[in-house]
């Protein structure tokens, strides 16, 4: 069943812990491609300060968050690489959007191994990142602003993880965020091996 419109308008952090074990697809003319999400970031705009919206800003990159709740909002970075978020929130025309960070792989898993290049063999590192899954699945701007309650990109439900299963830890790569970047707005799968960086791995607060 995919997920309907309210599940996406409600708190964004709410829908972050909860997207965790839904069931991502993407429909593209070499079959389906998709996995179980196993780790997320929540982005609340227009306080963020790591939010591509903080202060409001809306552009053309920006303007999928202002629209309804339940819309993929992709976007390019370094250039090269894309990420993809869902839109989400309780109010109406506030710009905020969980980022999916990683997946773990389930469908057409051939297809994604060969559009990272891969050699056959581990899936560990073929969708632990959010570029990396972006690529694997066939993620582009194309899909920009699709509504996720219909095909070719959409959300599923699938399972639902246990609260002391989700580990919550400081998002990741948002240092030029100040002290919004130590916000706990990260959830991932407890020792799922998909995750893009384990707790472990984490920089402390200095």
């Amino acid at each position: 069943m995919v997920l309907n419109r309210k599940f996406y308008e409600r708190d964004t952090l709410t829908v972050a812990k909860e997207l965790l074990g839904k069931l991502l697809a993407n429909e593209t003319v070499e079959g389906t491609t998709g996995g179980k999400i196993v780790e997320t970031e929540a982005y609340i705009g227009p306080e963020d300060k790591a939010s591509h919206a903080y202060g409001n800003l809306r552009t053309r990159r920006t303007e999928v968050q202002f629209g309804p709740k339940g819309h993929a909002y992709i976007y390019q970075i370094y250039g090269m690489h894309f990420c993809f978020d869902v839109t989400s929130g309780r109010v109406a025309g506030k710009p905020e959007a969980v980022l999916v960070r990683a997946l773990e792989p389930i469908d057409g898993v051939e297809t994604m191994i060969k559009k990272r290049g891969l050699s056959k063999g581990s899936t560990v590192n073929l969708t632990n990142g959010p570029s990396k899954l972006c690529t694997a699945m066939g993620i582009t701007k194309v899909l920009n602003g699709n509504d996720l309650r219909a095909p070719p990109l959409y959300i599923k439900a699938g399972v639902v993880v246990d609260e002391k299963q989700i580990v919550q830890t400081a998002r990741v790569n948002v240092d030029y965020a100040g002290e919004w970047k130590h916000l706990p707005w990260r959830f991932y799968v407890k020792d799922n091996p998909f995750v893009s960086r384990p707790k472990s791995q984490m920089k402390k607060p200095a």
